[in-house]
């Protein structure tokens, strides 16, 4: 089940952060911070059985606006639980919930950005859950290329 994060699912994110970004360094920290940005900040997390299995923090961009641009600024599924389609519902019951957030704050959802590694596996499934498409690929920005992907008119 995907539902909005409390400040109680931090440390489980943070540890599926961790394992799922071992370049980034201080990972509660980091959804700490992302966790109290709401309401520029709409974080989710995936659970079964009273166990958080994935997160998705989305970002408005832009300032408020009433055709919100979100940016998906992370995701991940706990690696025992990747391959079972946890990050495909996750993408796909996001949608509602993203709309009803953004609606509570009396905007729409316009786009959605994603930025990831041109060699991520997850590019695909962006590609197909959300019907991104690749924009851009800007070289050498982080650890290796990022590809710039946008879901239009969602």
């Amino acid at each position: 089940m995907l539902r909005l994060m409390t400040e109680q699912d931090i440390p489980a994110v943070a540890e599926i952060h961790a394992i799922n970004f071992p370049r980034q360094h201080h990972s509660e920290r980091w959804i700490q911070c992302a966790y109290q940005a709401k309401p520029r900040a709409i974080p989710m997390v995936f659970e079964r059985d009273h166990q958080v299995l994935g997160f998705a923090i989305w970002m408005q961009k832009a300032g408020f606006r009433k055709e919100a641009v979100v940016e998906l600024e992370l995701f991940a599924v706990t690696p025992t639980a990747q391959g079972q389609g946890i990050g495909r519902s996750m993408l796909k019951e996001a949608l509602p919930l993203l709309r009803h957030a953004l609606a509570e704050m009396g905007a729409s959802l316009k786009h959605i950005l994603i930025t990831t590694r041109n060699d991520n596996h997850a590019k695909a499934l962006y590609q197909s859950a959300l019907g991104a498409e690749e924009e851009a690929i800007i070289t050498n920005l982080y650890s290796a290329d990022e590809v710039l992907l946008i879901a239009r008119n969602l």
